[in-house]
């Protein structure tokens, strides 16, 4: 007959509950004297604690690297992480041995030929060796050599990403009103722009 489950009768399941460790009670213990911090170190003195990112006393990582400059508030982060762009590269040699000439280079493509195989991560294309195929190239990104070499050999070439528009300079006006013109001297006559009358000569 099977017992009646009761508050009389629950226990913890046998190994899941374990007696706290008694230190510094006894040689026997095993945890004994140092109460098992050792003989000597920093982990044997009272208040030790390991704390994060420390390294032994050298200058931790988070203070050998470089800082951003300026006041804002994540100028305590690593310089390296801002600004930084992932691409994956893929050479014009690669093209060269793994594509026909007349076929069209896209991200797909190249993920089916084995190169680029991340989805996520935008492709680019380096000039590292020749190419003799003429190439229809539709990328994210290209170097100004790999783009001369896939024009010189008759193909071309199309960025899926639209390239990145210069800063306008400091003081001058990025919005210039419509139907203005920026220059109106270049756009005057050499006896208009000096502000002579032609009929009193």
């Amino acid at each position: 007959m099977a017992q009646k489950i009761g508050l009389h009768n629950l226990k913890p399941k046998d190994g899941s509950r374990h007696r706290k460790k008694r230190i510094g009670r006894g040689e026997g213990s095993g945890v004994g004297k140092t109460s098992g911090r050792g003989e000597n170190g920093a982990g044997a003195r009272s208040g030790s604690k390991k704390r994060v990112n420390f390294e032994g006393g050298q200058m931790p990582i988070h203070m050998r690297l470089r800082k951003l400059r300026g006041p804002h508030m994540k100028k305590s982060m690593p310089f390296e992480q801002f600004g930084r762009t992932q691409t994956q590269p893929v050479n014009l040699k690669d093209l060269e041995a793994r594509f026909d000439s007349g076929a069209e280079v896209t991200p797909d493509s190249l993920r089916e030929k084995g190169l680029a195989t991340r989805r996520d991560v935008p492709v680019k294309i380096l000039a590292d060796g020749d190419l003799g195929k003429k190439l229809t190239v539709r990328v994210h990104y290209a170097s100004k050599a790999a783009r001369e070499k896939i024009e010189g050999a008759g193909g071309t070439i199309e960025l899926l990403v639209e390239p990145r528009k210069p800063k306008p300079r400091r003081g001058s006006d990025p919005n210039p009103a419509k139907g203005s013109d920026p220059n109106p001297a270049a756009t005057e006559g050499p006896d208009e722009a000096q502000g002579s009358d032609p009929s009193e000569e």
